[in-house]
């Protein structure tokens, strides 16, 4: 019965210690870097989508020629 408990207790440390492993090592540098002070600049997809969006419209809005009553405005004078 020891045996088995042992076994048991082995397999469990193996694996929450495999479970640690896999999880931290790939964010070793971001935990060293957060550890030391440096703190990362904040992800904000939202603001850059806006923005992007903003451009996309002006581009649209300058290419668009004009209405076309203008146009004839301006071909009659």
């Amino acid at each position: 019965m020891m045996l088995v408990s042992t076994l048991v207790f082995v397999g469990a440390a193996t694996a929450s210690f495999g479970t640690l492993a896999t999880s931290v090592a790939p964010q070793w540098r971001r935990i060293l870097r957060l550890a030391s002070g440096q703190v990362e600049q904040p992800f904000a997809p939202l603001a850059q989508l806006a923005i992007t969006e903003r451009r996309i419209a002006v581009r649209r809005w300058a290419s668009d020629s004009a209405p076309l009553p203008v146009v004839r405005w301006r071909a009659a004078a």
